[in-house]
């Protein structure tokens, strides 16, 4: 597809390279993201065959999200916004060669500071036990079990934050493909795990996955490592930690650090309060914002990942008007998935949970409290899929001041929401609190982008919506009456599979062809790259 040609969007303004570029490294990233939700969810079937919803299981998830919150602050949040704008900048105005340098002492300085918040962490693991899930102390058994599971996991944090900067060299780069496909093997080496621990060795499966864990971070890294030799960047200490550009990197991570913190005391939040409702509250939360997330992964994530090298070359280039465009068309990229997402997933969590989940320890009462927990997660999914991308604008400004500031208001949304709601509505509430929380968050870090950038195409925007709505709207119908059909309290079998699948694919149909009707342009445009590659 030539330069010359329209762009897709309409606008006239930018031109269709860049965009088609966005599209295909979301299109990557989302296919390989794809593929590690759905072994994540043959992981997850397993943990709820094998732990249901009880105390073991409990244990777990607050064990596992200890490090996964470190990781989320590290490795998908202030690295990520630090590192990379800096990493493009560096190679666009010094060269490969310097880019490379950089890239080998930040992972040199990375890799010492790790292993010291490694360290930290298995050493005060019962303090922060107790501070993530007060409500486990009263129960010494699965305090000390959670404690325990926690010692194990902790240096996932390290070898995954490496990995999330050795990803942030690579989409720099223009590659996508190693980086996405690497929570595929987390997810296979925890379900590895259990499977031994069932078949060959007389381990309980929740230290099975304990282990499983360490062993995908070691190997998401080894991963890594061939398509950095092949980019030019050899992996080998460098310490000149004196370098401007990773003081650069530092000042923007301190700021990015903190704005990691706020949004990780909000999920601490939730946890905290959910350790003081009835046992299995928490396994509750966990599978909801699992099925939230495969929606989330798909295209949020994965949007927000391809589009935050190019975003930073605009900036670096000081064009405020294709940085524009190029939000602007990302979030009506993230509508055209998330709004029909949003409202499949209201209409069939209860179908979705009962065949993904229900069998073995997991009942169906597990499934009634899952679901609760899903509808009111799922209406904060527009809200968590836009805030990714608003978030990557203000970093590729190497703005990371700004999230910081807006995140704080959030935080106290979802501390007096959950207060406030987990007694009359228990789990519901907090997913609710953490629903609101986002929308704050991304409505006000909006109001601020435009005034930052100067303006935004909102009428067509509103048109995009407005379309895309319709469009979901009509795909409910055929939706509601086949869930009618299923069985659900069953549980999983042929014909409740059946069913849902039937529902599905009658869904993603019935969606296809009335964006088609309704004249959706994000799908004449991705149908449009689509043949474009394929020529």
């Amino acid at each position: 597809m030539r330069e010359s040609q329209s762009n897709l969007s309409g606008d006239g303004k930018q031109p269709v390279s860049e965009k088609k570029a966005m599209t295909r490294a979301a299109g990557i990233v989302g296919v390989w993201t794809t593929l590690s939700r759905v072994l994540g969810f043959v992981r997850d079937i397993i943990i709820a065959q094998f732990m249901g919803a009880g105390p073991a299981a409990d244990a777990f998830f607050v064990a596992f999200r200890i490090p996964n919150l470190l990781r989320r602050l590290f490795a998908e949040g202030a690295l990520s916004a630090a590192f990379i704008p800096t990493y493009v900048e560096t190679l666009q105005k010094n060269g490969p060669v310097e880019a490379q340098r950089l890239a080998r002492i930040s992972l040199t300085f990375a890799a010492i500071v790790l292993a010291v918040v490694t360290i930290a962490g298995i050493v005060l693991s019962p303090w922060i036990v107790r501070l993530i899930a007060p409500g486990f102390f009263q129960d010494p058994a699965k305090f000390s079990l959670t404690v325990s599971l926690n010692r194990i996991m902790f240096p996932y944090i390290f070898f995954i934050s490496l990995v999330a900067l050795v990803s942030g060299v690579l989409n720099s780069m223009g590659h996508f493909a190693a980086p996405a496909a690497a929570p595929i093997l987390l997810n296979l080496s925890m379900i590895t795990s259990v499977a031994l621990s069932c078949t060959l060795f007389n381990v309980p499966p929740y230290y099975a996955l304990a282990w499983g864990v360490v062993a995908g971070g070691i190997l998401q890294l080894a991963l890594q490592l061939p398509f950095m030799a092949k980019v030019g960047v050899k992996i080998r200490p460098d310490f000149d930690f004196g370098h401007p550009a990773l003081k650069r990197i530092g000042l923007l991570f301190i700021p990015a650090a903190f704005g990691g913190a706020v949004y990780q005391i909000n999920v601490m939040i939730g946890t905290i309060l959910a350790s003081l409702l009835p046992p299995g509250s928490v396994s509750w939360l966990y599978y909801a914002d699992r099925l939230v997330e495969l929606p989330l992964g798909m295209f949020a994530i994965a949007l927000g990942t391809a589009v935050l090298p190019s975003m930073s070359r605009q900036a670096s280039n000081g064009d405020m008007t294709a940085l524009t465009q190029s939000i602007s068309f990302s979030l009506r990229l993230i509508a055209f998935f998330t709004i029909p997402a949003t409202l499949a997933l209201i209409v069939l969590r209860e179908p979705i949970v009962a065949v993904l989940f229900q069998r073995g320890q997991f009942t169906v009462y597990d499934t009634q409290q899952t679901a609760y927990a899903l509808l009111w997660y799922t209406v904060g999914l527009w809200a968590f899929s836009g805030l990714k991308v608003v978030t990557q604008a203000f970093f590729s400004l190497k703005d990371t001041k700004t999230p910081v500031k807006v995140s704080v208001v959030a935080l106290l949304v979802n501390l007096f929401g959950g207060l406030i709601l987990m007694g009359p509505m228990e789990q519901g509430g907090l997913a609710l609190a953490t629903s609101l929380a986002a929308a704050c968050n991304v409505l006000i870090l909006f109001v601020l982008l435009i005034r930052r950038i100067g303006g935004f195409p909102s009428a067509d925007f509103v048109d995009s919506l407005a379309r895309i709505s319709v469009a979901s709207s009509l795909m409910c119908i055929p939706l509601l009456y086949g869930r009618s059909l299923g069985e659900w309290s069953q549980g999983l079998n042929t014909h409740n599979l059946s069913v849902l699948s039937g529902c599905i694919t009658i869904g993603l149909i019935a969606f296809s062809v009335a964006a088609y009707l309704c004249r959706c342009r994000e799908m004449k445009a991705l149908w449009s790259i689509v043949r474009g590659g394929a020529k």
